[in-house]
């Protein structure tokens, strides 16, 4: 049994570490493209080891003619706002649909969770020709409107069945001790849901900043167009100037990972109690 176990472990961590290497590839070859310059790509093998140092050039690229900075700028204020916002109604909306006794509550649930069933892209026409009514196309309004609206749906799904797992004595309990249900809330579930919250808003937050679809369909100009969409508008004019912007594009995401990393163990910490 032991030597079973010892082998079966071997090969996952061989299957793993073979993941590991496919997933790693594209990165190497997308940073030893950005150190080149546009002519060495161009005309030399990609997979060569670049001869000449062109990152600070490709960066003079981006900045002036590509509006990288700026886009980012915008698609950060629409991921953080749009993720805050939509969390923040999604916990309430679960809380009041788990613990709350309200009538038609399984209703509620399908009838905010309906937004996931249907493909995003039906959304594009009817949307767009609302904004252009509401005066919302090309605003950042109506960007950070959306967003929070459409991550609404999966986030109450996730924090509903997190909420519904607590058991109803705490609420109970918290009640005989004086306690209002927003105080139930905010002391007693939200510092329970550290982990699930932390693991809504990254994964919103990251959907809000990856999106290109709505991006360049509701906003045409470059002060409010998100970083993808002013990714996508650069061409294949200067390969090695995109794959900087898309490396530094990736950074926020990551950096947002490794800050909510001890949220995600003291969700479980609290959890464990």
């Amino acid at each position: 049994m032991v030597r079973q176990k010892k082998r079966t472990k071997i090969i996952i961590n061989s299957i793993l570490s073979v993941l590991a290497v496919l997933w790693i590839f594209p990165v190497i070859f997308t940073i030893m493209g950005a150190l080149k310059g546009k002519q060495e790509y161009n005309l030399g093998n990609i997979w060569d080891l670049p001869k000449s140092f062109m990152l600070l050039d490709n960066l003079t690229y981006l900045n002036k003619g590509a509006d990288i900075f700026q886009g980012m700028l915008s698609s950060f204020f629409y991921a953080l706002c749009g993720a805050l916002f939509s969390v923040v109604i999604a916990t309430l909306a679960a809380y009041a649909i788990a613990k709350l006794e309200i009538k038609f509550r399984m209703f509620w649930f399908l009838f905010i969770y309906c937004g996931t069933i249907f493909p995003f892209q039906i959304y594009l026409i009817p949307v767009y020709r609302g904004f252009s009514k509401l005066h919302l196309y090309d605003t950042r309004a109506g960007m950070i409107l959306f967003y929070t609206a459409i991550c609404i749906p999966f986030s109450m799904f996730v924090l509903r069945n997190f909420f519904i797992g607590i058991s109803n004595e705490i609420c109970e309990s918290a009640k005989i001790d004086g306690c209002k249900d927003m105080q139930i809330l905010t002391r007693i579930f939200v510092p329970m849901a550290k982990a699930p919250l932390s693991v809504v808003f990254l994964s919103q937050f990251t959907w809000a900043w990856n999106d290109l679809m709505f991006g360049i369909t509701f906003t045409k100009s470059s002060n409010i167009r998100p970083v993808m969409a002013a990714i996508s508008l650069m061409g294949k004019a200067h390969i090695p100037a995109l794959l900087v912007g898309c490396i530094i594009a990736s950074i926020p995401t990551i950096m947002l990972f490794i800050f909510l990393q001890k949220n995600f163990e003291a969700g479980f910490a609290y959890q464990s109690k």
